[in-house]
Order: structure tokens, then C-alpha cells, then sequence
């Protein structure tokens, strides 16, 4: 299989909603049944993280399958969003998006790699916890990602049992 990971491009938008509707998919059927319909991030949220750098795709065959975004939050590297097309997963692509924010992270003089997740969805918060990652509790979030927790809260992810996760960046599973 023919595999990579490079920074995003604001070309990769199309592909990047494509991957997020797709993701989405998943959830029909569920109790969380209104993911599928929630909106993919906009041309202006997608080039304002392109521009900092902060934005991978995995591109297996020539095709964007999965992407990553990330952010600084408080002293850490922060994943906002991280999403595999369903027809390519099982095939390490989250992990390796993972492990490449990390080492953007410890670029950056950051000693975690943070992110918000569901706790009752497989390929959420247990997935995250084989790739190396452990719940942080209330006290040990910096104002900037209580902030987070609190918007996505409101944007109306609150309704089903959330939780916070860090790892180290030197931790490459």
C-alpha cells in the first residue's frame, strides 16, 4: 500500500468533509444519531489551521483517506479533530495521524498530546486509550482546554458522556 502523511492543503478541503460526512455515517443507527448530521469544519476554520501548520493528511493510493487538525492549548498540542474514511480503517491511519501530531507537538516544546472524546464509542475513548492515551481529570486541565470542554458542551456534545485525554509526546506506540 502505497502511504503518507503531509501537512494539509487548502486543496484538501473537499476531501476533508468527505472523510468527516463518511465518518459521521457511523453514528446512524445509534443513540448518537445526530453526529452524523453535525457540520464539517468550514473553508475558513480548515485554512486558518492549514496556515499554523498544525493540519496532516494520510494519502494512501494517491487518495486523502484521513486527516488530522491540532492546536496549542495551554502548555500542550491539542487534537480537534481526527478522522479516518471508514473504508480504510484498521489500517493503523488514525495512529500514525496521531503519532505525527505528537511529534509536532514535541516540536513545539509541548510534553502532551491532548483530546476530548467519547467515552462509550469504540473507536473513540477505548481506541485512544490502546494508542497510549489516559483519561485527565478536571484539575489537571489548563484554562484554555476547560474552555474547550465547555464550548463543545455547549455546541451540544455534553449530551452524551465525554472525557479528556492526554498522552506524552515521547510516547510512540
Amino acid at each position: 500500500m502505497d502511504s503518507s502523511i503531509r501537512e494539509a492543503t487548502l486543496g484538501d478541503h473537499a476531501a476533508v468533509v468527505q472523510i468527516e460526512h463518511r465518518a459521521g455515517l457511523l453514528f446512524v443507527g445509534t443513540p448518537m444519531e445526530d453526529i452524523a448530521d453535525d457540520e464539517a469544519v468550514t473553508a475558513e476554520e480548515f485554512a486558518a489551521v492549514v496556515a499554523t501548520g498544525a493540519a496532516w493528511v494520510h494519502v494512501c493510493e494517491g487518495i486523502v483517506v484521513g486527516y488530522l487538525l491540532a492546536e496549542r492549548l495551554d502548555d500542550a498540542g491539542h487534537v480537534e479533530q481526527v478522522s479516518v474514511d471508514p473504508a480504510w480503517s484498521g489500517r493503523r491511519i488514525g495512529a500514525a495521524l496521531l503519532d505525527r501530531a505528537s511529534a509536532w507537538a514535541a516540536e513545539q516544546g509541548l510534553d502532551a498530546l491532548t483530546l476530548t472524546t467519547f467515552v462509550h464509542v469504540p473507536w473513540n475513548a477505548p481506541y485512544y486509550r490502546r494508542l497510549g492515551f489516559r483519561e485527565l481529570s478536571p484539575e489537571r486541565w489548563g484554562a484554555e482546554l476547560a474552555a474547550r470542554v465547555g464550548a463543545e458542551a455547549e455546541h451540544g456534545l455534553g449530551r452524551w458522556p465525554r472525557i479528556v485525554m492526554g498522552r506524552p509526546t515521547s510516547l510512540q506506540p
